[in-house]
């Protein structure tokens, strides 16, 4: 969660109610409200101050910070969805050696532009949900790796750690007691494949980003060889909100098995595109009220809910199915990392593929026979297609070549660029053979 009373002081909805977060108070990126002592205004690193028993209280134990968070129903919001209490729990405490924790800020998914806006407008909230990660896996350094393309964030949130050092929330015997922990921030170079959390790690090690095989997973050997938990930047956010009211009220927020809030970057064609938080569960069709609906007037033909890697959605599926890891993935597809792009009635879907294969051929890393050479594969038959030299055979020679990466790669990428395809071809089949047949676009609208 980024903050309910920063909307609330502001004078606007609270984002409970689906606040568009890139409006009023993000209105501009020099604004001041970013600085500690807003944050501080607004209950910041009092959940701190709870756990480690420098507010008055008795504190908290590693075990009951983790207790919490597991009962808060918190999932991971980078796109696996993988229970965070759960995922904590695994890391060992009693380990002699050194630990790491790593916060994933490479966000480079098609459509997804939330983890940047977090990062911008509400930097100490992920540093203060990061110490308190920290704290309940007895981890002292950490690292928060951010995209290479938004080299402005970084030195914001560089500052922001600046300011929580000099107020004691950062570094030896925080707030006077007798935990310490290091956070650093990483600037990464844009490539999409170092999202995929063990590339993340080489290329902290300074390596080529390409991924490890699995296992050995990042908490037994992570980064430098080391016991490491990763989570993404919305994940960390949602924790100090966690520790001061509980994890039960965070829960109910949500639904069962999908607690709390979740940020959903609202893309493609709709009249408001932006960053909305609201609760999971909430109905797509509400969802795309608050982005302003169709982009005039439109009718909406598709939509893919969880960036461009997951299944795309005919237009009569996604109206009735609510905005939930369960329901999303029972619809066919993947709540993912949250964005959801909007396809009206004038998107050609070959067009769409196209563009998006393109984007995993350029993307892949090249480790993977079937992901190197495939991708490749697809691009080429899907443009042959798009512009008029596809063979009637093209289409169905398109799904074996996606069954044949899917599955059969170190890393999610192959998957990602696979999925697309299967699902565009399953929903929108008509369009692929119109192009066949009439070396031209079913959606003569097309622009």
């Amino acid at each position: 969660m980024l903050d309910l009373s920063r909307f609330q002081a502001a004078g606007t909805e609270t984002c409970f109610h689906g606040r568009h977060i890139n409006a009023q108070i993000y209105a501009d990126l020099n604004g001041s409200n970013w600085r500690l002592k807003d944050y501080e205004a607004r209950g910041g690193y009092q959940a701190l101050r709870k756990i480690l028993g420098t507010g008055g209280g008795e504190g908290m134990t590693p075990d009951q910070v983790i207790a919490e968070v597991k009962g808060s129903g918190l999932r991971g919001r980078g796109g696996a969805g993988f229970p965070t209490g759960l995922k904590w729990s695994f890391m060992p405490r009693q380990f002699p050696g050194q630990k790491y924790l790593v916060c994933n800020s490479d966000e480079g998914e098609p459509g997804t532009c939330k983890d940047r806006d977090i990062l911008a407008y509400n930097p100490h909230i992920v540093i203060e949900g990061m110490i308190i990660a920290a704290y309940a896996m007895g981890i002292s350094v950490g690292y928060n790796y951010i995209h290479g393309e938004i080299f402005e964030v970084y030195e914001r949130f560089e500052e922001a750690l600046r300011e929580a050092r000099e107020a004691g929330y950062l570094g030896d015997k925080i707030l006077g007691s007798g935990y310490s922990f290091q956070l650093h921030a990483h600037h990464g170079f844009g490539a999409y494949i170092c999202g995929e959390e063990t590339a993340l790690l080489e290329s902290l090690e300074g390596k080529k980003g390409q991924p490890r095989f699995k296992p050995p997973f990042p908490a037994s050997f992570g980064l430098y060889g080391k016991p490491t938990t990763i989570n993404n930047t919305e994940t960390f956010a949602a924790v100090p909100w966690i520790i001061r009211n509980g994890g039960q009220p965070y829960l109910e927020i949500g639904k069962p098995n999908n607690g709390g809030t979740k940020i959903f970057s609202v893309v493609g064609d709709v009249n408001l595109p932006g960053n909305f938080e609201v609760p999971l569960g909430t109905p797509f069709s509400k969802l795309l009220e608050l982005a302003g609906g169709v982009r005039s007037g439109r009718k909406l033909k598709a939509v893919i809910p969880g960036g461009s890697s997951a299944p795309v959605l005919p237009a009569n599926i996604m109206m009735d199915t609510t905005m939930d890891y369960d329901a999303i993935a029972k619809a066919g597809s993947m709540l993912g990392s949250g964005a959801v792009i909007v396809m009206d009635d004038t998107r050609c879907m070959v067009k769409s593929l196209l563009r998006l294969s393109y984007f995993y051929t350029h993307e892949s890393c090249g480790q993977c026979t079937p992901c190197r050479e495939g991708t490749g594969w697809l691009w080429r038959m899907v443009d042959r297609i798009e512009h008029g030299k596809g063979r009637m055979e093209d289409i169905d020679l398109l799904n074996s070549v996606a069954d044949n990466i899917q599955g059969r790669t170190i890393c999610a990428l192959g998957d990602a660029a696979a999925m697309p395809v299967r699902a565009m071809i399953k929903h929108f089949r008509d369009e692929f053979v119109y192009h066949v047949d009439h070396k031209t676009c079913l959606v003569p609208q097309y622009v």
